[in-house]
C-alpha cells in the first residue's frame, strides 16, 4: 500500500475536458442570478429602489432582504451575525444588497446596474490595530466594540525575565486572496416533490446542506448538496456562504433552477480573504543563544464579519514553532474592519505563527551576532523529547527537526553559498545574494472523525464512500489505493464516492490537511473489516483457517497455495446480500504535527529593489507516505502559494476602503516562469495516532516557504543595514528599506 506511485485516476477527465464543474451542470432553462453589491465600504442604507430593475427585459425577480425568508442562525443572538443581504448598514465594498434573477446572465447584470442604492456614508475602519481602540468608529454599535473575540495567556507574567538580549519585531501578515481557478459557483434546482438539489463549489457539502436547511426551514432529507469537480478551494470554500443560501431561497421561491457563477472581480470581494494579522513579537535569550521566553501580541483582522475568530487562537497554539521555549505569553484580539471577511486560507494560522517565530529567530541571531542556523540548532526540540508539550499546551506527536534542517542545508549547499555571498559583498556586487532558512512544525487533523464505508459489488469490484470532498488533492486515487492495499482489488476496479449528501451517509469535509489521516484511516478500518468477513466466508469454501486466507489477484486464497482461491464476485454472491460491506467513523485522539525545513536562495537588485528567487529547497515530513506523486504535487502547489505570498500577493484598499486589487490585472501572482525548479525531499516519521501513520501534507510547503524567502531577502541586505522587511517583497518596499538602512 505504502510508497506506491499510482497515477491519479481523476486526471484523464481533467486533461480531456470531461470534468464537470458547476458551470458545466447548469441546464439551459436555468435562471441566472447577479447580486447588487455596495460600492461603499461603510454606509447606512437609506433607500433601495429596485422597480426599474424589476421592469427590465428578461428579469424574473429582484429580491431584497425583506423579500426572502431567511432565518437567523440558531442559538443566541449574535451582534456580529452576517445576513445574506445588508438591510440597514453595509460594512464592506461588495456586500450584497439585492439579488436580480433573469433569463440570462447578461440581462441580470444589466438590471443589477440600474439599481442605485441610497447610501449615507459612515466612517471607514481599515487598520485592525486602530479598530481595536475604544474610540474607533463601531461597525456594530450593539456589540459595543470592534473586538469580536479576545484571549490572554500569561500576559501579565514576565516571560522574558532572565534574557540577556530581547529581539523585537513587528511581523505584518498581509491580506491575500485565495483566488481559486473556479469561483464559488452554485446551482440550486427545486424538485416537483418539494426537494431541493444544490450543486456547489465547496469543500464542505454537508455543512452547506445543514446551513440551507437551518436558514430556509427545510427538512434535511429533502435537501441534497453535491460538490462536483471543484476548481480549487485552499480553505476559502470551507464556509457555507450566505450567497449559497440566497440562491437556494430564490430557487425555492421561483420554483425554477437558479445559478450564480461569480466573475473573477466579484469573487475577489465575495470570497473570503486570508492571513491579515499583525504580530508584535518579543523573543528573549541568554548571551549564548538559549531561548528564555516569547511574548506575542496578535491582532487579527476579521473584515466586516468575524466568521473565523479561531484563526488567532490557532496561531497562538503554534507560536513555539520547533523550539524549546520555556515561557510564552500571548494576547489575541480578533477585530472587525470595513473590508471583506477573512476566513481560513491554506495553513490557517500556522503560516502566521511560523513567519513570526522564524523572523524573530533571525532578528535575535543578528543581535547576538550568531549564525541563525546555529541559534536554531541550540533550541530545536530533540528527538528524545517526543511527544513534546509546548509552553502553550500543544503536544507534538513525533518529529526529527534536526534531520530536516541538516538535509535542507545539505541540498541547498549553504556553506558554498555563504562563500559566494562573501565574495560578492567584497566585490561590491549590486545583485546581493541572500540565504534564508526556516524550520516549521504545523498541526493537522482537525475535526477528528470522518465517515467511510466499503462494499464489495456483485461483479467483484468495490465501492468506497468517504465524507471528505476533493478540490484537486487526488482523493479518488489515494482512497482507492488504500482499499486496494487492504483487499488486493486493483485500483481501477474501486469506485470512490464522495461529495454528495445523498450518496454518502455523513461527512465533515476537507480542511486542515485531515483527509488521509482521518478519512483514510476510517476507510482503512472499514476495508479491514470487510476483509475479515470475507476471510470467514472464504475459509468455508477453501476449507482453510481464516488466519491462512490472504488477498490474491482478484479474490482471496490460501497462503502458500496459489491454486486455492475464490474470486471476489463469488464471495459477494455468497455473502447473502450485503455482509461484505462495512462502515467506520474512527476518532483520532489527538492532532498530528508534520514538520520540515526550507532554504531559499535569492538575489536582490539593490538598484531596482527586485527580489529574484534562485533556488528553493523544501524538506517536509508528513508521516508515512502513501503515494509519493500526490505528496509531491501537494508540496509543489504549497510552494507556489507560499512563494507568491512572500513576493507578490497582497489585497490593497484605498483610503475609502475600496479594493484596488480586485482583478488579476492588479492582484499579482507568479506565472510558472517566475518560479524556480524546486528541490524537494520527504522524510518520514510515522505518527502512532492512526493506523496509516499519516500526517497532513496539503499546507506544509506553504508554511515553510514564506519565512525562508523573507529571511533570505533580509539576509541579502543585512550588510546595508536592513533588519526587517514587510511582505510582499515589492521593489518599492525593498528600495525604501535600503534607503532607511542608511548604508547607501
Amino acid at each position: 500500500m505504502y510508497g506506491r506511485v499510482v497515477r491519479r485516476v481523476e486526471d484523464p477527465r481533467f486533461l480531456t475536458g470531461r470534468s464537470r464543474y458547476v458551470e458545466d451542470l447548469v441546464p439551459e432553462r436555468a435562471l441566472r442570478a447577479v447580486f447588487v453589491r455596495s460600492i461603499l465600504a461603510h454606509a447606512r442604507v437609506i433607500d433601495l429602489d429596485v422597480a426599474d430593475a424589476a421592469a427590465m427585459p428578461g428579469v424574473v425577480a429582484v429580491f431584497r432582504a425583506r423579500d426572502l425568508t431567511i432565518a437567523a442562525a440558531p442559538g443566541e443572538a449574535d451582534p456580529f451575525e452576517r445576513q445574506a443581504f445588508a438591510s440597514d448598514v453595509v460594512r464592506f465594498v461588495g456586500e450584497p444588497l439585492a439579488l436580480v434573477v433573469a433569463d440570462t446572465r447578461a440581462r441580470a447584470q444589466d438590471a443589477a446596474e440600474t439599481v442605485v442604492p441610497g447610501l449615507e456614508p459612515l466612517p471607514v475602519v481599515l487598520d485592525p490595530r486602530a479598530a481595536a481602540d475604544p474610540g474607533s468608529p463601531l461597525l456594530f454599535p450593539d456589540a459595543g466594540s470592534n473586538v469580536a473575540d479576545a484571549f490572554e495567556e500569561a500576559w501579565d507574567e514576565d516571560v522574558l525575565a532572565g534574557s540577556d538580549v530581547v529581539a523585537r519585531v513587528t511581523v505584518r501578515h498581509q491580506r491575500v486572496a485565495p483566488a481559486p481557478l473556479e469561483t464559488e459557483a452554485v446551482l440550486a434546482e427545486p424538485g416537483g416533490d418539494g426537494s431541493l438539489t444544490v450543486w456547489a463549489s465547496t469543500q464542505v457539502p454537508f455543512s452547506v446542506r445543514d446551513q440551507i436547511c437551518e436558514r430556509l426551514g427545510l427538512e434535511e432529507d429533502r435537501v441534497r448538496v453535491v460538490a462536483p469537480d471543484v476548481g480549487g478551494g485552499f480553505g476559502a470554500k470551507q464556509e457555507a456562504f450566505p450567497g449559497y443560501v440566497a440562491i437556494a431561497a430564490a430557487a425555492v421561491r421561483l420554483g425554477a433552477p437558479v445559478a450564480w457563477v461569480p466573475s473573477r472581480s466579484e469573487s475577489m470581494v465575495s470570497l473570503t480573504h486570508g492571513r491579515a494579522q499583525v504580530h508584535e513579537v518579543e523573543l528573549g535569550a541568554t548571551r549564548d543563544g538559549r531561548l528564555v521566553g516569547l511574548r506575542v501580541d496578535i491582532v487579527s483582522d476579521m473584515g466586516a464579519y468575524p466568521i473565523a475568530t479561531y484563526l488567532a487562537d490557532t496561531a497562538r497554539s503554534m507560536l513555539s514553532g520547533v523550539y524549546r521555549i520555556p515561557r510564552i505569553a500571548s494576547r489575541g484580539r480578533s477585530v472587525v474592519t470595513t473590508t471583506p471577511p477573512v476566513g481560513p486560507y491554506r495553513g490557517a494560522g500556522r503560516p502566521e505563527a511560523t513567519l513570526s517565530i522564524e523572523r524573530a529567530v533571525d532578528v535575535l541571531a543578528a543581535e547576538l551576532d550568531m549564525d541563525p542556523v546555529e541559534l536554531r540548532r541550540r533550541n530545536l526540540v530533540p528527538n528524545y523529547r517526543f511527544p513534546f508539550t509546548t509552553a502553550v499546551g500543544s503536544t507534538y506527536d513525533v518529529g526529527d527537526y534536526e534531520r530536516a534542517l541538516d538535509e535542507a542545508l545539505r541540498l541547498a549547499g549553504v556553506k558554498q553559498r555563504r562563500r559566494e555571498q562573501a565574495e560578492r559583498r567584497a566585490a561590491g556586487d549590486r545583485r546581493a545574494l541572500g540565504i534564508g532558512v526556516a524550520a516549521y512544525v504545523e498541526r493537522t487533523g482537525s475535526a477528528r472523525k470522518e465517515f467511510a464505508s466499503v462494499e464489495i459489488e456483485a461483479d467483484g469490484s468495490a465501492t468506497a464512500r468517504i465524507g471528505t470532498s476533493s478540490s484537486g488533492q487526488g482523493h479518488e486515487t489515494a482512497f482507492a489505493q488504500i482499499v486496494s492495499g487492504v483487499l488486493g482489488i486493483e485500483v481501477a476496479r474501486i469506485r470512490v464516492v464522495h461529495s454528495d449528501t445523498a450518496a454518502v451517509e455523513r461527512g465533515e469535509g476537507t480542511f486542515a490537511s485531515r483527509s488521509l489521516q482521518i478519512g483514510g484511516s476510517s476507510l482503512f478500518e472499514a476495508a479491514d473489516e470487510v476483509l475479515e468477513r470475507a476471510r470467514q466466508l472464504a475459509s468455508a469454501f477453501l476449507e482453510a483457517s481464516p488466519e491462512d486466507i490472504v488477498p490474491t489477484d482478484g479474490g482471496l486464497g490460501v497462503a502458500g497455495s496459489p491454486a486455492s482461491a475464490i474470486a471476489w464476485s463469488d464471495l459477494s454472491a455468497a455473502s447473502d446480500g450485503g455482509s461484505l460491506s462495512a462502515s467506520a467513523r474512527r476518532f483520532q485522539q489527538e492532532l498530528t504535527f508534520p514538520f520540515g525545513a526550507h532554504v531559499a536562495i535569492v538575489e536582490v537588485d539593490v538598484d531596482t529593489g527586485e527580489v529574484h528567487l534562485l533556488e528553493h529547497v523544501a524538506v517536509d515530513d508528513c508521516g508515512r507516505v502513501l503515494n509519493p506523486m500526490i505528496v509531491e504535487g501537494q508540496v509543489h502547489g504549497g510552494l507556489g502559494q507560499g512563494i507568491a505570498q512572500a513576493l507578490f500577493e497582497e489585497v490593497v484598499f484605498d483610503e475609502h476602503g475600496t479594493p484596488v486589487t480586485s482583478t488579476l490585472a492588479t492582484y499579482l501572482f507568479p506565472a510558472a516562469s517566475e518560479l524556480p525548479s524546486f528541490t524537494t525531499l520527504r522524510i518520514e516519521t510515522p505518527t502512532p495516532l492512526n493506523p496509516l501513520g499519516a500526517k497532513g501534507i496539503g499546507e506544509s510547503a506553504t508554511i515553510g516557504s514564506t519565512p525562508a524567502i523573507a529571511n533570505a531577502a533580509v539576509d541579502a541586505l543585512a550588510h546595508l543595514g536592513v533588519r526587517h522587511l514587510d511582505l510582499p517583497l515589492s521593489p518599492e518596499r525593498v528600495l525604501r528599506a535600503i534607503e532607511e538602512g542608511g548604508a547607501f
